[in-house]
């Protein structure tokens, strides 16, 4: 057999899409139901756990990382995108990932919300004081929840997450 067919797994993707579902995000923050609004919630809730990870000594789980952006990329064709404006949304996606990485882990070893973070991807909760609160006590019990799971299984069990 001269080609390999590589597998993916959706395992990754549809829990963080599970996570960024969460009707609270839609009902008591009232963030705007968009595609873009549940990426960067994605993103945000990978990028804590991939904190973790880092925080525990572990390194991060490529395979991971790569079906993420394999699932993204085709729902960007499902939506009717075209290979060159795929190719082009999926390198903006990366850079907004990376960003959003560097901001929750910029000079810290304990996790904490960067304002900058809230300001740039949800501007509907900008200038509301009480709702940046209730998003930081969120994303602060999400980081605590996966704090005391175990590295291997992060992403298997952080879906029993209630908030």
């Amino acid at each position: 057999m001269i080609f390999k067919k590589k597998k993916h797994n959706p395992y990754v993707y549809s829990t963080l899409l599970n996570l960024s579902r969460n009707i609270f995000f839609y009902k008591e923050l009232e963030l705007e139901d968009t595609y873009e609004t549940r990426i960067y919630l994605i993103f945000i809730h990978y990028s804590i756990i991939l904190f973790i990870q880092k925080n525990k000594n572990k390194t991060p789980d490529q395979f991971n990382y790569n079906n993420l952006f394999f699932y993204i990329e085709n729902n960007l064709r499902e939506l009717g995108f075209g290979d060159v404006a795929v190719n082009k949304k999926m390198k903006g996606l990366n850079n907004i990932f990376y960003d959003i990485l560097l901001k929750l882990s910029e000079k810290q070893s304990n996790f904490k919300l960067n304002k900058m973070l809230i300001n740039k991807y949800f501007e509907k909760i900008r200038d509301n004081n009480k709702k940046q609160h209730q998003f930081e006590l969120y994303l602060n019990n999400f980081y605590n929840f996966c704090f005391e799971l175990s590295s291997d299984n992060m992403i298997q069990d952080v879906q029993k997450y209630k908030f």
